[in-house]
């Protein structure tokens, strides 16, 4: 019984041995299985038409088996059933012919399998060898197919390797010319950068050496005009005394220390040490030589420092 059938008798599966002639005269056996059901309303029917599943079997569905085997099967030849499509084209025929008959019985065919087919020796012996040459002329072919395939691939494998082996080589030139051509760049920059350095420490030199010339030049006119005013002060001075000794004399004596007290003398006529007793200060030396005129009175705008102004003579006019 069929495993999803409504009803444990409805579905059967029967094996049976068939034998028949092919076209070409050869008798063939076929090892078949039929997979039939009987429907649960018509199983009645079935019963008192044909009797029980056993007489269904014997009188209804092997003599049709039979019957379309031979009637099918007598259409091929002994190799359709071997090599080729004619064995399942056969399958075919014999699975739609009995399920038209036996649909008129009530019998439903689910399946018409051939499993195993016999064949005469002398029939079989040259297919079989046939087959098996043709087998290894498949399988030689398709081993040079495989060897030109394989050669093929090896081919594209070492183009591969080339293609792969160029790119490097091109990748590496590329990188060696972009290295290049960064340091190319990078020495330009750098003697650019040293170019530009040079000059700025030439300016730099430039602006220094004009510096100290403008310096110098300032410094030396500062010290021409400051020594030249200088001069021109002391010519002054000198032309207020009117002689160059007085002006030392009054320069000397300016920059004596103003704690010291000198005392000069002068004996004149006679004798000092004789004189000296008698005779006052503003009557000896300096003075005296004053009142007589051997020395140029100082201009009157004019203050000595450290001279005593000498007294009037009233015998000069």
């Amino acid at each position: 019984p069929r495993p999803d059938s409504p009803s444990p008798v409805a579905g059967f599966v029967l094996d049976q041995f068939v034998t028949f002639p092919s076209r070409d005269g050869f008798e063939i056996s076929l090892d078949m299985t039929v997979e039939f059901e009987l429907e649960p309303e018509s199983i009645a029917w079935v019963f008192r038409q044909f009797g029980d599943l056993p007489a269904v079997v014997d009188n209804i569905i092997m003599p049709q088996i039979l019957s379309i085997s031979r009637l099918k099967g007598s259409a091929y030849r002994a190799t359709d059933f071997i090599v080729g499509e004619g064995r399942e084209k056969f399958q075919v025929d014999l699975k739609e012919s009995l399920s038209k008959t036996l649909a008129e019985r009530k019998i439903v065919v689910h399946n018409a399998l051939i499993r195993h087919v016999n064949v005469p020796d002398q029939i079989l012996q040259p297919i079989r060898q046939a087959s098996i040459a043709q087998e290894e002329d498949l399988t030689n072919q398709e081993k040079q197919n495989t060897a030109r395939r394989q050669a093929q691939l090896n081919t594209e494998m070492s183009l591969i390797q080339q293609k792969g082996q160029e790119v490097e080589q091109q990748t590496e030139r590329i990188k060696a010319v972009i290295r290049a051509e960064q340091e190319k760049q990078v020495a330009e920059i750098n003697a650019d950068t040293l170019k530009k350095s040079s000059e700025i420490a030439k300016r730099t030199a430039e602006i220094r050496a004009e510096k100290t010339r403008t310096l110098g030049k300032a410094q030396a006119d500062v010290k021409a005009w400051v020594e030249g005013e200088r001069a021109k002060g002391l010519k002054m001075q000198t032309d207020v005394f009117g002689d160059s000794s007085a002006f030392a004399l009054w320069e000397f004596s300016s920059r004596l220390n103003p704690e010291i007290r000198v005392n000069l003398i002068h004996a004149g006529e006679g004798t000092l040490w004789t004189d000296l007793e008698k005779a006052t200060i503003g009557e000896l030396g300096g003075a005296a030589m004053l009142r007589k005129g051997r020395y140029p009175a100082p201009n009157p705008g004019m203050a000595t420092k450290g001279l005593p102004m000498p007294e009037k003579d009233s015998a000069r006019p």
